[in-house]
């Protein structure tokens, strides 16, 4: 199926994932906002429980399922297998290794082509 979706991308970083190291605190980051707020935060690990990596994408998971495979023009194919506080409905967040390169994908309205498991 196509669908019409905002495209967004994201890093591991606290910026991306709304983590902070407070100075005073010597173990693992903090989840800095959200329902999980003061927790501490496994960077890197998506929410169904994988390491975020190339092709590694967020959505509304109430719409698209972990596991959807997902093509997006200018990006490639993807898994749906995280979500974020600010991906709800029609929008998608493309995982990337650097914040310069999220960045650099920055806001699209695109057309992407999906397949639910």
């Amino acid at each position: 199926m196509v669908m019409m979706m905002e495209v967004t991308g994201y890093c591991n970083c606290g910026d991306c994932c709304s983590w902070y190291r407070p100075y005073f605190y010597l173990g693992s980051p903090i989840i800095s906002s959200g329902v999980n707020r003061g927790k501490p935060k496994a960077v890197g690990m998506t929410a169904s429980g994988t390491r975020a990596c190339q092709g590694t994408i967020a959505a509304d998971t109430t719409l698209l399922p972990f596991g959807t495979i997902v093509k997006v023009p200018g990006y490639g194919y993807g898994r749906v297998e995280d979500r974020g506080g600010a991906i709800k409905g029609m929008r998608l967040d493309l995982w990337y290794p650097s914040h310069d390169e999220a960045k650099e994908w920055g806001r699209r309205r695109i057309f992407v082509e999906v397949w639910k498991p």
